[in-house]
């Protein structure tokens, strides 16, 4: 059978998601082992959005498939017994055969937070990303209009990216202040390597008064890394979820 699962996830004390041969820290193998102890044999998860180091998930969705036969309550409860106290399953479920966590996603979310106080905070440095100089957060929303719809994102994308191709469809991407909180949601039907942290580092460049809000119009014209703004922090970088026709 094959069963799907929300994780939930702070990205600190982690090398990213992926399974690293060296053995270093990192939230697929945490996970995986404390699968397999529930199935009684090695288990490989698949996800919907690999994240680097330091980035946190609100649920990211993985599936791997299995032989044993447990209720859903019993991968959700006796899974959680087994990980650490940074990462948690926060649902399971069998699916069908045909459901795959990556190739069937066809949008995803992400969250980036700001704090945006004079005062550097120690107990949102883990949480979010903080900027001492006052935003404005209204020129960077209006920047953030010319990324919206089907574009070229190679001005965004990170040199270790694989995707075959830059083109990806952009839904939204809101800005909100709430105290000293910015917090950008953004949702595309895919995302590149770094794509949303390097639009974060851009749009920062806006806030800030470095450049004028037309500047990311040419940035992303211009198809070229090295126009675009310095890749954003990955602690206040949050993968929000994958969206499926039946989960």
């Amino acid at each position: 059978m094959k069963i799907a699962l929300g994780v939930e996830y702070l990205g600190t004390n982690f090398h990213g998601w992926q399974l690293q041969k060296s053995g270093i820290r990192t939230v697929q193998q945490v996970v995986e082992k404390a699968l397999s102890e529930v199935a009684n044999h090695p288990v490989r998860v698949f996800c919907s959005g690999r994240t680097d180091a330091g980035v946190h998930a609100v649920e990211q969705v993985i599936h791997f498939e299995t032989t044993s036969e447990r209720e859903d309550k019993a991968w959700l409860f006796g899974g959680n017994v087994n990980l650490p106290s940074d990462v948690s399953f926060v649902w399971a479920k069998q699916v069908d055969e045909e459901f795959h966590a990556r190739f069937n996603a066809f949008a995803r979310r992400y969250h980036y937070k700001i704090h945006n106080t004079k005062v550097r905070s120690a107990l949102a440095a883990q949480h979010s990303v903080w900027e001492p100089r006052m935003l404005n957060i209204d020129a960077m929303h209006e920047a953030a209009k010319f990324l919206v719809g089907e574009h070229d994102f190679s001005s965004f994308r990170g040199s270790l990216c694989q995707a075959k191709s830059p083109v990806k469809t952009i839904e939204f991407i809101k800005l909100n202040k709430a105290g000293d909180e910015i917090l950008l949601d953004i949702k595309a039907n895919a995302f590149l390597h770094h794509m949303v942290r390097n639009i974060v580092g851009t749009l920062l460049k806006v806030g800030k008064g470095e450049r004028p809000i037309s500047w990311v119009k040419e940035v992303l014209e211009a198809k070229d890394r090295k126009e675009a703004g310095a890749t954003a922090p990955p602690q206040g970088l949050y993968f929000i979820k994958a969206f499926y026709k039946d989960l």
